[in-house]
Formats: structure tokens, C-alpha cells, sequence
């Protein structure tokens, strides 16, 4: 069972890639290799390979924080299934992950939805997009500088808020202001839930 991450990233003309790119595939690289585990295409759209379900809740903030730090935001799906054609690049392999991952990715622009699951059990599908449309209430409204924090806290997470400070160049006062306002610990709260009910059903 893996996860196959489909996207594309909103608005991106407004922001040159020059700007960006670098760090994108930084981050990117620390879930995998490409072109096997990861590929961007057309400037815009990317894939990405989960290879733990568990994960993919975690990896999917990361990237959302990623990307409203840069003032941008990104539109993505996860398909959740196997593998049953494997090449050299992601975007040539296939297999039930991906098709899954296709078609919901296929209609997230129209349904205005930047973040949603398709995992074959309706069930599982029903009770988690709805906990990721109420998470996305809060998330799709990140300004900068709670994004910014977002993602070292995830990417450091034994951290204390001094500690993160000292990254951002904030004092803690400025760096708890930024935990509440992006709404932290409820997103960990749902990041925590996916990862025991993804245990727990073995979706």
C-alpha cells in the first residue's frame, strides 16, 4: 500500500520559479529521489510517491506550509493504493494509487477544494475529506509568517518555541502569536487521527 500524491500549484505565474524552485525540490528530496519517488512537470503540476500511508497527512502540510510561505498555494490529491507498473519516472508507473490519485486530483479545481483523499473505502473517504475541508478553513487562510512557522515546526518538531525563534529570527512571544494563529495543534490533532485510523483500518 502506498500513497501517490498529485498536484498543482496555484496561481504559479504570480511568483517566478526562479525564486522557489531550489528549495521546492529540496523538500521534495527529502521524501525521495527523483524522477523514481518524485517528478514535476509542466512547470507546475507535480507527483509524489508515499511510501508510508501514515505519512502522508504530515508530508501533505509540509508542502501546503511550503508553499503559502512564498505566498503561493498548491491544490493536491492523494490516492491511496499499490503499485503494478513500476518505471524509472513516477509520472510513467501505475497502478491503483495512481488512478485513484487521477481522478480525484481530476476534480478538486472544480468542486474548489485544495486538499482530498481517495482511498477506495467510502467510508474512510467520507469522514476524512470532511476533517480536511474543515482543516483547509484555516489552512487555505495561512499568511506568511504562520506558514513559515508551520513548516519549521513540522520539519523540527523537538523544537522548543525559543528554539524555533531563533530560526525565524522572532523572539517566543512573536513565535507563539504564529502557533495560534495558523491553528498548530489542531492540525496535529488531525494529522495524529489520520495516522491511527490509517493503523488501525489498513485502508
Amino acid at each position: 500500500m502506498i500513497v501517490i500524491l498529485t498536484a498543482d500549484i496555484i496561481n504559479s505565474r504570480k511568483l517566478s520559479s526562479k525564486k522557489w524552485m531550489n528549495d521546492f525540490k529540496q523538500l521534495l528530496n527529502s521524501f525521495g529521489k527523483s524522477p523514481n519517488d518524485w517528478e514535476i512537470y509542466r512547470g507546475d503540476e507535480f507527483q509524489l510517491e508515499i511510501k508510508n500511508p501514515e505519512d502522508a497527512f504530515l508530508i501533505a502540510f509540509q508542502l501546503k506550509a511550503f508553499f503559502k510561505s512564498i505566498n503561493l498555494d498548491v491544490r493536491m490529491s492523494l490516492g491511496f493504493g499499490d503499485k503494478t507498473y513500476k518505471t524509472k519516472k513516477i509520472t510513467e508507473s501505475n497502478g491503483s494509487a495512481f488512478i485513484r490519485s487521477g481522478e480525484l486530483f481530476e476534480t478538486l479545481k472544480k468542486q474548489k477544494i485544495n486538499l482530498a483523499v481517495n482511498s477506495g473505502n467510502p467510508d474512510f473517504d467520507e469522514e476524512f475529506n470532511l476533517i480536511l475541508q474543515l482543516s483547509m478553513s484555516f489552512m487555505d487562510s495561512w499568511l506568511q509568517q504562520s506558514a513559515e512557522f508551520v513548516l519549521v515546526a513540522i520539519q523540527n518538531p523537538t523544537l522548543s518555541q525559543e528554539e524555533i525563534g531563533l530560526k525565524l529570527g522572532i523572539n517566543q512571544a512573536a513565535v507563539s502569536r504564529r502557533q495560534k494563529r495558523s491553528q498548530y495543534e489542531l492540525m496535529l490533532q488531525v494529522e495524529r487521527y489520520f495516522r491511527k485510523k490509517v493503523k488501525s483500518l489498513g485502508v
